[in-house]
């Protein structure tokens, strides 16, 4: 991220965030999606199943294809592939995280923790404002980004063994071949930015 002047408006002297965002077409993409304050409930039953019901509900109307999925209590680690003709992952972030407070925003709203900026930008308690977006670059970027997912439980000291922990797609990967049940098994975690530190 990078800090500079506000270009849009010169007389201001405040500093303001400018943000550049990948954005090719049908390429695959790697998120870290944060609670607001680390706060652990996305394993809760309820948030599971507003989830998978707004990703349902997202991917009706913008389809894209889930190569990894990895659940944890205050945050989450996925690889997503978009259709050939789209780059707009934003709007599809933006109305899972929206379905999913909106479903459980009763019970996880903390009205103590609503600011001025976050009441402005109609936000809720439950997410972090931004998330972590990386542009997958080549079939070694891909895997490299695949084992840091599914190891992220591990990693985290969740579970000993990547097979162990419930809320991931490693399961899927292991049933079509494309993992080892027992992978992870004196595996090193890759070092580098995945926006979970």
């Amino acid at each position: 991220m990078q800090v500079v002047a506000n270009a849009f408006n010169p007389a201001q002297n405040d500093l303001m965030s400018h943000y550049r965002r990948a954005n090719t077409a049908g390429a695959s993409y790697f998120f870290t999606v944060v609670t607001y304050r680390r706060q652990r409930f996305l394993c809760d039953d309820d948030v599971r199943h507003a989830l998978k019901h707004a990703i349902q509900k997202v991917r009706a109307k913008y389809p894209f294809t889930i190569d990894a999925w990895v659940l944890l209590p205050d945050h989450l680690h996925t690889i997503w592939t978009l259709p050939a003709n789209d780059a707009n992952f934003a709007l599809r972030w933006q109305l899972i995280k929206r379905d999913v407070s909106i479903h459980c925003g009763q019970r996880l709203y903390r009205p103590e923790w609503m600011s001025a900026s976050k009441t402005k930008h109609r936000e809720s308690s439950l997410w972090q404002r931004r998330y972590w977006e990386h542009l997958i670059r080549d079939e070694a970027d891909y895997a490299r980004h695949m084992d840091y997912s599914y190891f992220n439980p591990v990693k985290h000291g969740l579970v000993a063994d990547v097979k162990d922990w419930p809320y991931s797609t490693f399961h899927r990967d292991v049933k079509t071949g494309i993992y080892d049940e027992s992978w992870g098994s004196g595996f090193e975690c890759a070092t580098g930015e995945f926006g979970d530190s």
